[in-house]
């Protein structure tokens, strides 16, 4: 099974998002997602270099949720920053101790915390112990470090890491 469909959750994803793009759920535009979302993972499984496993799906799917969630509240938030005085924007970057060691959760993360307005992952460290994060609002970096790690790491490492 793995050799004909190699990525079952990228296919899906991938499905999914080919639907959303296009806007439409007609017969071809299921066939030709549903072409596109086999045969692309099929031809990159070979430059992958683990495969993603997850311990426990159910809580990835209410991280998920979280993470939709917090980026409607952030470009909430930045909407007000920057309509407000400029004054109240202190932007800065963040070094943040990493404790994921999985080549998908550390991008996961990395991608997260880029996807959430007002914060950017900027740089991931040679050794991959730290992530840079450029933030819009660093007034206290351990207050934002600390988020970052109960809402997205803490998830993620038991999601994804082996214990």
């Amino acid at each position: 099974m793995k050799k004909v469909l190699p990525h079952p959750i990228l296919s899906l994803m991938l499905l999914g998002l080919w639907l959303l793009l296009v806007n439409s759920v007609s017969p071809g535009h299921l066939l030709l997602g549903t072409l596109l979302a086999w045969l692309i993972p099929l031809y990159t499984a070979r430059f992958w270099e683990a495969q993603m496993h997850i311990r426990k799906p159910l809580l990835l799917m209410r991280f998920f949720a979280i993470v939709l969630f917090d980026i409607v509240v952030a470009n909430i938030a930045v909407a007000r920053l920057l309509i407000g005085p400029m004054a109240e924007i202190r932007p800065g970057f963040i070094r943040m101790p990493l404790r994921l060691q999985g080549d998908v959760a550390i991008s996961l993360l990395a991608n997260i915390i880029s996807l959430t307005p007002g914060t950017l992952s900027a740089f991931l460290s040679a050794d991959r112990t730290a992530l840079i994060i450029h933030g819009l609002q660093t007034d206290d970096p351990d207050a934002i470090i600390a988020e970052i790690r109960q809402r997205y790491e803490q998830p993620l490492l038991e999601a994804l890491e082996p214990q």
